[in-house]
């Protein structure tokens, strides 16, 4: 195991079984906001799922919080993609969290408070939000915002957050649905992020081929490609 690859980077591992981490110039810049973009089914949850895997398997910790699947539900998928993080688990590598969302028309929760005050979570390396999208349409204070378009005062908030967050060398990766979120609060997102991926999916020969464009990616220690292609599982 090797944490020490590029005192700037966090090692994302894997290197026997995948190009990731050549692709993204040896890892995922420390003290960094990453913002994952793509509709669904575009593969997000894949992706965030390789950078948890392989983080942890370079001795990073990593909290990954999901709003679709419980603990069986991820174990079952890490370990469809021969991802064995039951170990990590185990030995506190990795910390999966279930954020339960309202149903629909119920009243909503300060749910992005109650997660910015949940201390432990934020004690890992790399935290990831599968999907930010959700968290943040079924947060009380950003959908009372909204509603009068005034979501990006709730946005800036997080924001300011964030980065207190990884001003202590901790980096933060969001996914999100372009099509679930309003623009006005996508583009301070956007704006901010240190690492800016955008997911693609395109209809060639009646099969969908998929592929990851790198928009924006700061402090990079080696060349950085600007697209790659990768399969959904």
């Amino acid at each position: 195991m090797s944490s020490s690859f590029g005192s700037k980077l966090f090692d994302i591992g894997l290197d026997d079984r995948d190009r990731l981490k050549d692709e993204l110039g040896g890892g995922l810049p420390k003290s960094s906001i990453i913002m994952i973009e793509g509709e669904y089914g575009a593969g997000k949850s894949i992706l965030s799922q390789r950078f948890s895997y392989g983080l942890c398997e370079e001795d990073h910790k990593v909290t990954y919080l999901s709003t679709e699947m419980d603990l069986s539900g991820f174990l079952d998928q890490m370990n469809s993609l021969s991802y064995n993080v039951e170990k990590h688990i185990l030995y506190q590598n990795l910390l999966f969290l279930r954020v339960y969302l309202q149903p629909k028309n119920s009243e909503k929760q300060d749910l992005l408070d109650r997660i910015m005050d949940a201390d432990l979570m934020w004690n890992s390396d790399v935290i990831i939000f599968d999907t930010f999208g959700s968290i943040l349409r079924n947060d009380e204070k950003y959908d009372s915002l909204v509603k009068d378009d005034h979501e990006r005062q709730r946005v800036l908030e997080i924001i300011s957050f964030f980065r207190d967050i990884k001003s202590d060398g901790k980096s933060i990766i969001l996914t999100v649905d372009p099509t679930n979120v309003t623009e006005n609060a996508l583009s301070p997102f956007r704006g901010v992020s240190d690492v800016y991926i955008k997911l693609q999916m395109d209809e060639v020969g009646g099969e969908t081929q998929r592929s990851a464009n790198i928009r924006r990616f700061a402090g990079k220690e080696s060349q950085v490609g600007d697209t790659m292609g990768y399969t959904v599982k």
